[in-house]
């Protein structure tokens, strides 16, 4: 049986969080109900993410070009954003989890950010986890905006354009502020990014699954990290006997099984209960 140790989970996950709407036309609902559905999902995901020691999920919560939408299925998640920070303040405090968000925040409505804000202000030196939603975000936009900022300042004369380099950008990307993301998961069965944490994408694995996001559950998390895990082991030397005592460790800890991804339940289901986030 192929062992995947623990150990060797992703540090930075990041979800782009596809399928809601489709999921509620196959069910004659609106695409509303989709997105309700869907804010369960994230609910879920949070919790496993957290309990399994991922440091930081980041999930695409809102593109800058979903304000294309129709009015109302806007107003709709906006509606369901606002639920969603009023109803996990709680356990976001308890459980030390730091929220913070990425994009064009101030394009949110105001009933949004009268409950983000606060909630952003009084988990930021929380350090079990982060979670960061990237609302009215995109990534082409937050390099086009890095690059203007630092520009600016080469033009000031604040700033040599000789010193520009990949990490002096990357110090300007909020999506970063929680490091490159190890794995990026995309439900709903496409295959690209759509705009999605680019720069930091640039060496992440990627997992797409047919899932819609509202039925992204447990198993299908816990196999994108076994396949991750499979992977980063790849180019490891292969432990010699005496490495045994090391692997039963893993598996007291509840490692993941390749073959059996449910494996990882064993190390969530150690680490407190299973409501809230």
């Amino acid at each position: 049986m192929n062992l995947v140790e623990a150990r060797n989970l992703p540090r930075h996950v990041g979800i782009i969080m596809d399928g809601n709407g489709r999921w509620a036309e196959l069910r004659g609902e609106p695409r509303e109900a989709g997105h309700k559905a869907g804010s369960a999902a994230v609910r879920r995901i949070v919790r496993v993410c957290r309990r399994l020691g991922v440091e930081a999920l980041t999930l695409y919560a809102f593109s800058e070009q979903n304000w294309a939408r129709p009015q109302n299925e806007v107003d709709a998640l906006m509606g369901l954003l606002r639920e969603f920070l009023m109803t996990e303040r709680g356990e976001i405090l308890e459980n030390d989890i730091r929220l913070v968000a990425i994009g064009d925040i101030s394009r949110l409505p105001e009933a949004v950010r009268d409950v983000l804000d606060p909630l952003r202000k009084a988990s930021a030196t929380n350090r079990q986890m982060t979670l960061a939603l990237a609302l009215s975000y995109g990534a082409r936009e937050e390099i086009a905006a890095a690059a203007r900022e630092l520009a600016m300042e080469a033009v000031a004369g604040r700033l040599d354009p000789e010193t520009i380099d990949g990490a002096l950008l990357a110090a300007r990307l909020p999506s970063l502020s929680v490091g490159e993301p190890d794995l990026i998961i995309r439900t709903g069965g496409e295959q690209r990014l759509s705009n999605f944490l680019l720069y930091g994408a640039a060496y992440a694995e990627l997992s797409f699954t047919e899932r819609l996001w509202p039925d992204f559950t447990e198993d299908d998390l816990f196999a994108a990290i076994a396949a991750y895990q499979l992977h980063d082991n790849a180019d490891e030397p292969a432990e010699g006997a005496e490495g045994g005592g090391e692997g039963e460790a893993a598996r007291a800890k509840g490692a993941l099984d390749a073959g059996r991804p449910w494996r990882a339940l064993d190390l969530a289901s150690h680490n407190g209960s299973r409501t809230g986030v």
